[in-house]
C-alpha cells in the first residue's frame, strides 16, 4: 500500500492541507482562505478560531480527494506564516485578542522605546539574536497584547497563558488543546520573536525581562524535524504523528533542496522571501539582512541562514484587484501588463508596512511615482509586477556583499512564479537564471519532509535533492545599460518613501 505525508501549511491568507508522495509528488490539496482584519490603518488581525476550523476542514478535505485516510498517513508536518502572534488562556483554549500578524505596525512605539534604553538603538538585540529591532517579529506584538489587553499582565505572569506563532497554536489545538495540548515550537519559528538566543537555541531570559515577557507564557522549543506527539483531535489524521515543524520561509527553502552552503531561493507570496544558506556557521549582516535559523534536523547541528524579507510582493496585485478594482482576477495582472512594453516611467513603492530589507524603515509608507497623462491601468499593471522584482534585487544586492559570493543562479517557488513576464523580468534584472522546480509549492514540501525524515518515510538529504526537478529556466536577456537605468530610478524612487509617518 502506498504511504504519503501530510502538511498543513497555515499561511497568511489561507490555510492548506497537502498530501505528498515519495518521489516529492503532491497528490491532493485542499485550501480555504481566511478572514483578513483591519481595525485601523496598519493593523492586520486573523482569527485564531477561525483559523483552527478551517485547519480541520483543510486536513479533511484533502484526504477525502484522494479518497484516502489517516492509515496512508505515515506523519504529519506544519509549516507557517512566522512571526504572526496568538496569546491565549492555557485551561480554556480562548485567544486573549485577535492574531496580530507580521505585517501588523502598531508596536513601532514599543520598538523605539526598547530601542532608546541602549547606545545600538535599533541593533542592540542583533548579536544574540539576528535582528533588528522592528514591528515585523513577535516579541513586541506579545509585549503589546499584555499592555493593551485588560488582565491579560496579570494572567501571563500567573502562568495562565500560552504564546505562540501559528504552528505553535495549529499543533496545540490538533494534540489536545485545553486537554493536555503540546506547547512547542522549532528554532525557525523562534528565531523570528527576538526572544530566542542564535547560539544556544533557548529563549534569552534578559531580552524576554527587558521587553516584558514572561518566560513562562513561552512554548518549549524543539528541532525542526522529530516527532512531537500524535494529533488527538477527533478527525481524519488521529493518531498520526506530528513529526515536522519548519516556519514557511525555512520549509521552502528546505523544499528548494538549497541544503548546502551558497545555495537560495526566492518565495514569491504574499511578501517575498530570499534564503541563503550559510551552513553551520552564523554570518553576520552588515547590509540590512537579518541572520535566522535555516533549520535544525534531529540532534544533527544547527543550519543558518541569510534572510531578506520583503513585506509586500503578492499582497501588492491583491491591492490592485481588491481595492483599486483594476482586474477581476490575480492572474489577469499578468495579460494587462504585457498590453504593453514597460512601465510608462511610473514606480509603485509598496511602503504598506514601512520597508523591510534592507532598508528597515517603519516610517516608510507606499507611494507611486513618475506619474504622467501618459501612463495607463497597464503600466501600473507592469509597476506592480516590477516592484517585487525590483525589490528582489535590493535583497540580493546585499546577500551578495554579505556573503562574498556572487549569485550564479536563483531558485523560485510560491503563488506568483506562474506569471512568466514577472519571471523573465527577474532574470534580466538579476543578470542570472531564474529556475522554477516541478513542485513550485515548495513550502508545504518542506513540511512534509522535515516530518517524513523524522519517521524514515525519506532517509536523508540525497533523498530531498533527487526529488528535486527544474520545470523551467528563464535566461537574462535585456541590455545592461537599460536594466541599470531602470534600477537607478527605482532606488530614486524608494527615497520618496522615507519619513512620512513622524
Amino acid at each position: 500500500m502506498k504511504k504519503y505525508v501530510a502538511a498543513i501549511d497555515q499561511g497568511t491568507t489561507s490555510t492548506r492541507c497537502m498530501l505528498f508522495d515519495r518521489s516529492g509528488r503532491a497528490v491532493a490539496t485542499e485550501q480555504k482562505e481566511h478572514r483578513q482584519i483591519f481595525p485601523q490603518a496598519g493593523w492586520v488581525e486573523h482569527d485564531p478560531a477561525e483559523v483552527a476550523t478551517i485547519t480541520r476542514e483543510v486536513c479533511a478535505g484533502a484526504l477525502a480527494r484522494a479518497d484516502l485516510s489517516a492509515a496512508d498517513v505515515v506523519a504529519v508536518g506544519i509549516t507557517n506564516q512566522r512571526e504572526t502572534t496568538v496569546v491565549w488562556d492555557r485551561a480554556t483554549g480562548e485567544p486573549v485578542y485577535n492574531a496580530i500578524v507580521w505585517q501588523d505596525t502598531r508596536t513601532d512605539r514599543i520598538c523605539a522605546e526598547l530601542a532608546a534604553l541602549g547606545d545600538d538603538g535599533a541593533e542592540r538585540y542583533r548579536a544574540r539574536t539576528g535582528l533588528p529591532l522592528a514591528t515585523y517579529f513577535a516579541g513586541p506584538k506579545i509585549r503589546w497584547i499584555l499592555d493593551n489587553v485588560e488582565g491579560v499582565r496579570a494572567r501571563a505572569e500567573a502562568g495562565q497563558l500560552c504564546f505562540g506563532t501559528m504552528d505553535t497554536w495549529v499543533l496545540w489545538n490538533i494534540t489536545g488543546g485545553p486537554d493536555g495540548g503540546l506547547h512547542v515550537t522549532d528554532p525557525t519559528n523562534a528565531s523570528r520573536t527576538l526572544l530566542m538566543d542564535l547560539d544556544t537555541l533557548s529563549w534569552d531570559e534578559e531580552i524576554c525581562a527587558e521587553m516584558g515577557v514572561p518566560v513562562a507564557m513561552l512554548p518549549q522549543i524543539r528541532s525542526s524535524s522529530e516527532v512531537y506527539g500524535t494529533v488527538r483531535e477527533r478527525g481524519v489524521l488521529a493518531g498520526v504523528p506530528i513529526a515536522g515543524i519548519l516556519g514557511d520561509q525555512q520549509a521552502a527553502t528546505f523544499g528548494q533542496a538549497c541544503l548546502a552552503v551558497g545555495e537560495a531561493k526566492n518565495t514569491y507570496g504574499t511578501g517575498n522571501f530570499v534564503l541563503l544558506n550559510t551552513g553551520t556557521a552564523k554570518v553576520d549582516s552588515r547590509n540590512g539582512l537579518l541572520t535566522t535559523v535555516c533549520y535544525k534536523i534531529g540532534t544533527n547541528d544547527t543550519v543558518y541562514a541569510l534572510e531578506g524579507a520583503i513585506a509586500v510582493t503578492g499582497s501588492l496585485v491583491q491591492w490592485l484587484r481588491d481595492n483599486l478594482g483594476m482586474i477581476s482576477t490575480a492572474p489577469e495582472i499578468e495579460q494587462l501588463a504585457a498590453t504593453v512594453d514597460d512601465n510608462g516611467g511610473a514606480y509603485i513603492v509598496p511602503a504598506f508596512s514601512g520597508l523591510f530589507a534592507p532598508y528597515w524603515r517603519s516610517d516608510a509608507r507606499g507611494a507611486i511615482v513618475g506619474l504622467t497623462r501618459y501612463v495607463t491601468k497597464a503600466h501600473l499593471a507592469r509597476a506592480v509586477l516590477e516592484a517585487t522584482a525590483f525589490q528582489t534585487r535590493e535583497v540580493i544586492d546585499a546577500m551578495n556583499a554579505d556573503s562574498g559570493v556572487p549569485l550564479t543562479s536563483l531558485k523560485v517557488d510560491g503563488g506568483m512564479v506562474g506569471n512568466e513576464l514577472l519571471m523573465q523580468f527577474q532574470a534580466d534584472l538579476l543578470d542570472v537564471p531564474v529556475i522554477r522546480p516541478v513542485v513550485s509549492e515548495t513550502t508545504a514540501l518542506g513540511a512534509g519532509y522535515a516530518a517524513g525524515l523524522a519517521v524514515g518515510f525519506w532517509s536523508g538529504e540525497d533523498d530531498i535533492r533527487a526529488n528535486w526537478v527544474a520545470d523551467r529556466q528563464w535566461q537574462p536577456a535585456m541590455d545592461p545599460q537599460r536594466r541599470d537605468e531602470l534600477y537607478a530610478r527605482w532606488r530614486k524612487a524608494v527615497t520618496r518613501t522615507f519619513d512620512w509617518v513622524e
